[in-house]
């Protein structure tokens, strides 16, 4: 059979961490490849307890199907957790999705046309590519520093692309663990209102600060109803419930549950019921310092070990918060060909192409620290840091 699959298909790329997970049933691997929470900070036994709770007091209604837009109380909730982060919300303006993955794609379903321009940072979230690529659309890309987006030549790259939205991270972004400026949050929001860019400003990491103060989102500059705020409970109680949502104006949330309608008809009813009453119940607060903590116990032994062991020429982000640090190697230095070699050593990382709509990158690499032991962190940058000399010696032999 000659299956004949839509266009759309054939641009969105595999993605390389799926792939490399695969690899990591083998009981000796290390990785700092995927963005996993540490399953040790995971509340189960209060989650059991939700669970139990939820159907004995609402069996068949929490089994039963519901309303696309999410179940009320938690609603309510999301709402009240934005207008803490800085935001002017109101029930009517959450929209719950499984997870903020699909927030993404309900956006792209929603707004975006084969040909329309997406502007993202240089580099961004890959999974963010796959799920704006599924409408054929075309990437540009703004250049990131040690303070997040580039709002400097932002606006010449907004005047010669003509993007119909703007997808950023702004906190402990995805790869690079950077975050952008209040100054330069202003400047986003202003620059989106005068040219009528949407914002989609993602947020699942803003919880997981360990050093610094909280800025306030883009969100809470937006008078003009054009920033799209997602976030998620997957890193502040655990990814298996699949619980995210979007803030958003009542006419995009309109389109938005539409375009849910057709996709899954609404979110897991009893998931989102375990996550209200968990939410209710318990001190979220408390377990939200838990994570910090471990994250950035673990942040600061990846950064001592890479400072000890790794070549030179070699540098990385110092994030305050999130799960990711990003490395530059010198410019000869090909980390596609270099996870192969790690690969081979029993450690994974995901190389830089991957983070960019244009599968540049080649000098980069991604750690993530939140999901590895102090012992491997050891071992595994230990490894890595034999496979960066290797690769360096080997471009100076060549040059």
């Amino acid at each position: 059979m000659e299956y004949r699959f839509a266009r759309r298909t054939q641009q969105i790329r595999p993605s390389t961490i799926r792939q490399i997970l695969k690899v990591t049933e083998q009981p000796d691997v290390i990785s700092f490849a995927g963005g996993l929470p540490a399953p040790e900070c995971f509340p189960v036994a209060e989650v059991a307890l939700c669970a139990q709770k939820v159907l004995a007091e609402a069996g068949a209604q929490a089994l039963q199907y519901a309303v696309t837009e999410g179940y009320g109380p938690l609603r309510e909730k999301f709402a009240a957790e934005m207008k803490a982060r800085g935001v002017s919300c109101a029930t009517e303006n959450i929209l719950v999705t499984t997870g903020s993955q699909q927030a993404l794609d309900l956006i792209g379903k929603a707004f975006l046309d084969s040909g329309d321009c997406v502007l993202t940072e240089a580099p961004t979230y890959l999974a963010a590519i796959q799920a704006f690529q599924t409408y054929e659309v075309r990437f540009a890309s703004a250049p990131t520093d040690e303070q997040g987006l580039e709002t400097g030549r932002l606006e010449e790259i907004i005047c010669r692309e003509r993007p119909k939205l703007l997808y950023t991270i702004p906190n402990f972004q995805n790869p690079t663990g950077v975050t952008q400026s209040a100054e330069r949050r202003a400047r986003v929001c202003e620059l989106a209102a005068r040219y009528g860019m949407m914002v989609v400003e993602d947020d699942p990491y803003g919880k997981l600060r360990y050093a610094g103060a909280d800025i306030p989102p883009i969100k809470s500059h937006d008078r003009d109803g054009i920033v799209l705020y997602v976030s998620t409970v997957s890193k502040i109680v655990t990814p298996g419930m699949r619980i995210g949502w979007i803030a958003a104006p009542e006419p995009v949330l309109r389109k938005l549950t539409v375009a849910k309608q057709a996709a899954d008809l609404h979110t897991s009813n009893l998931d989102q019921r375990i996550v209200d009453r968990y939410l209710a119940g318990f001190d979220n607060n408390a377990h939200i310092q838990r994570i910090r903590d471990t994250y950035g116990a673990r942040y600061a032994l990846m950064n001592s070990c890479l400072s000890q062991s790794m070549p030179k020429d070699f540098h990385w982000t110092h994030p305050e918060g999130g799960m990711f640090l990003w490395v530059t190697g010198p410019e000869e230095i090909d980390t596609w060909s270099m996870m192969e070699e790690a690969m081979r050593r029993k450690v994974l990382f995901v190389p830089g192409r991957d983070f960019f709509p244009d599968g540049s990158g080649h000098r980069y690499l991604r750690l993530n620290f939140s999901n590895a032991s102090e012992k491997d962190i050891r071992m595994g940058i230990a490894r890595l840091a034999k496979v960066a000399q290797q690769f360096v010696q080997e471009s100076s032999r060549s040059s």
